[in-house]
């Protein structure tokens, strides 16, 4: 008879729950029984650890062989047990010390000849794990430097379940062959990562400066990129539209560069989500730039906000969390699958429902809608000879309903590009570097106002604290006032347009808003001129 207890982490979406794997040897017929609420992949592990502990020159215990997964309520799934379930194993043959594995936490995959392959989850596993009060962590040498970004937590990263056997027993730790270089993913993942693990989701990580699109490429459209900086500076929703090859994917693309930085906790959020949909890029534990997801408008609604079979699995608006969610051509996406983004828009997360369980995903992105004015894209151009009937036009326009634009803030007409933009040298617009550093220094004057309080943009703030605690100069809401009272803003458009206002003081150096800054927050809202002064015209 033998007894030993082992620690991993059951992953639910992307909070952890420490699991417990005992393992029980009793005399009798030779068999191993799996119990806990495993999944099929925890079920094969079995045959896994079997073959990893005799290819590890360890004896496998010819006795009836129980282990379980406590709690046995909470589901597992995946192959990140099988470390913790061999070195139980081990622990109740007393091949290792029990005493020594009990509050040790194991995470890793195991092939058939012992080595430790890397899984999806690290970041968050080892975060549940230092907050359950662990300290002790074995992980994939692979994936140890992701999981040392979570402090006060030792972290060992094995090749081989030979190697783990050696540290436990005080033994000559055994030369491996090191795992692929980082610049090459694992050659096993290649093919399902080649294959689009991640369907649907178009996610990119954010490059080097040097590799970046420069938003000095795009040529004229100056209230268009005033309206980009006013974005990236508040946090706020954009949705540009107008004919075919007028910029507006050039736009979209050049917008993550002139967010600033994600803060470490912004980047472990970012990371921890990366981490479950198993894209993060080798040799990159950590994500610090602000991710851009453009996903395919043949996308479905689980490929964007999150689902699959089990227990859900992150979409592409938890892809895009503390960065920019791109929809081009946003009519062509189907109307069900805009509508969802509803919700997370409001609460910056998403919560998920299935028979396996509730998941809750991190949902904070800056989303941006491209469009089309009509099916042929020429309807807004002059002798452009757009044929499109006006019923189509409508319909075509009415596939982004009153709800989803209402919780957009900016809404731009993006012109198409003359020949002395396109070909002149005053077309260029500023640098990406010189925005970017406006757009921080407006971030840094949102901060100061913010601090001590659990928002960090003007895109967060509920409407009741902008109208009671942070109020406009007297008299500047007038204008907003009248298109609230005349039906031309809802409640929430006035909020909206507040905050915009905000962003635009933030922009321009002013302690609050002023009439101008709220007649050009009504600009961008509603796309009619308000007279704003010359002077704005700086943002742009």
């Amino acid at each position: 008879m033998g007894f030993a207890r082992a620690c991993s982490v059951a992953l639910v979406g992307v909070e952890g729950v420490v699991v417990e794997v005992q393992a029980d040897l009793e005399p009798g017929v030779a068999a191993f029984t799996l119990v806990g609420l495993p999944d099929k992949t925890l079920v094969e592990s079995r045959d896994r650890v079997r073959a990893a502990v005799v290819n590890s020159g360890a004896e496998w215990p010819q006795k009836k062989l129980t282990v379980g997964l406590s709690p046995a309520a909470v589901p597992k799934s995946g192959s990140g047990f099988d470390l913790a379930v061999a070195v139980a194993v081990l622990g109740a043959a007393e091949l290792v010390d029990p005493r020594e594995i009990a509050d040790l936490v194991l995470i890793g995959e195991l092939g058939l000849d012992g080595r430790v392959r890397p899984v999806q989850g690290i970041l968050p596993a080892v975060l549940a794990a230092a907050e359950a009060g662990h300290r002790q962590v074995v992980v994939p040498e692979q994936c140890a430097a992701e999981a040392a970004l979570v402090p006060e937590v030792s972290v060992l990263g094995v090749r081989s379940l030979r190697q783990l056997i050696a540290v436990l027993t005080d033994g000559e730790v055994p030369q491996e062959e090191p795992p692929p270089v980082p610049a090459r993913p694992d050659p096993l993942a290649a093919g399902l990562l080649a294959a689009g693990a991640v369907l649907g989701s178009g996610h990119t990580h954010g490059t080097g400066p040097g590799n970046r699109p420069d938003l000095a490429d795009v040529a004229g459209q100056p209230a268009a990129r005033r309206a980009l900086e006013v974005a990236a500076a508040g946090g706020h929703h954009l949705f540009l539209t107008g004919p075919p090859g007028a910029g507006k994917t050039m736009l979209a693309e050049r917008l993550p560069a002139i967010l600033p930085p994600l803060t470490r906790a912004q980047s472990l959020e970012a990371t921890a989500v990366h981490s479950v949909a198993g894209i993060l890029p080798p040799g990159e534990p950590l994500v610090t730039t602000a991710p851009y997801c453009a996903p395919h408008h043949s996308a479905t609604m689980q490929s964007l906000v999150g689902g699959g079979n089990g227990l859900p699995r992150p979409g592409a608006v938890s892809l895009a969390h503390c960065g920019v969610l791109f929809l081009d051509e946003a009519p062509e996406f189907s109307p069900k699958t805009l509508d969802a983004l509803r919700q997370p828009l409001e609460s910056g997360q998403v919560v998920i429902a299935r028979a396996a369980g509730v998941v809750r995903l991190p949902a904070r992105f800056l989303l941006v809608m491209a469009a089309n004015p009509c099916p042929c894209g020429r309807h807004t151009l002059l002798g452009a000879g757009c044929e499109c009937p006006a019923s189509v036009v409508r319909r075509y326009q009415a596939r982004l309903s009153g709800p989803l634009l209402d919780r957009v803030d900016l809404r731009v007409e993006v012109e198409p590009v003359g020949r002395a933009d396109l070909l002149g040298a005053g077309g260029r617009g500023e640098s990406t570097a010189a925005v970017a550093e406006r757009v921080r220094a407006a971030r840094a004057r949102t901060a100061d106002r913010l601090a001590g309080t659990p928002w960090t943009t003007n895109a967060e703030i509920p409407g009741h604290e902008l109208r009671t605690r942070w109020q406009a100069a007297p008299g500047a809401l007038g204008p907003a006032e009248r298109d609230l009272e005349r039906g031309l803003l809802t409640a929430r458009g006035l909020d909206r347009v507040l905050r915009v206002a905000w962003t635009v003081a933030d922009l321009c150096g002013r302690d609050r808003p002023e009439a101008v800054d709220v007649a050009l927050a009504l600009e961008l809202r509603t796309g009619v001129a308000r007279g704003v002064p010359r002077g704005l015209e700086a943002l742009s």
